[in-house]
């Protein structure tokens, strides 16, 4: 069987130097390879064609057959990896923690530690009653979370 360790190597290597990253890798039984590709430009289908030429021209199929599918993350994917957070520092994320509820805001800036993402602080909005006035007033609030505390982070898609 192929080893996802091989294929992430493989794919780094090609992508060094450039503004693409692997977010993930699997493969599952009968060596189906999946490979999701992230760029800090947006990622475009020629650069999966490019990775999905590569791999395909490193690995032997008469040693062993194998099934590739190199794409993007998707919208609503989950962040993964420390660079992907680095992109989107001044957008509208939403994370869930383990504990509590999915909370909204902008992601203004992360921690790393041994190059991954050690904690995050968002802005969030939200109209609250606030004593001595009669009608619920916009509080800005700025919240850190451990990476350890969250479930997962998804970035807010916006059409404005």
């Amino acid at each position: 069987m192929i080893d996802a360790k091989t294929i992430r190597t493989i794919s780094e290597e090609f992508l060094e130097g450039t503004s693409g990253f692997v977010v993930d890798v699997k493969v599952a039984s009968g060596n189906v390879i999946r490979i999701a590709l992230d760029n800090d430009n947006g990622t475009a289908i020629k650069d999966c064609m490019a990775l999905s030429r590569h791999i395909e021209g490193s690995l032997d199929r008469e040693v062993e057959d194998f099934s590739l599918d190199v794409g993007s993350p998707g919208l609503d994917s989950p962040l993964v990896v420390l660079r992907q957070y680095k992109k989107i520092i001044g957008k509208q994320v939403m994370v869930l923690p383990i504990v509590g509820k999915k909370v909204e805001g902008e992601l203004m800036s992360i921690e790393e530690q041994d190059g991954e993402m050690s904690s995050l602080v968002l802005k969030t909005r939200e109209k609250k009653r606030i004593e001595g006035r009669k009608a619920k007033q916009w509080v800005e609030e700025e919240i850190t979370f451990n990476a350890s505390q969250l479930e997962w982070t998804k970035v807010i898609i916006s059409f404005k």
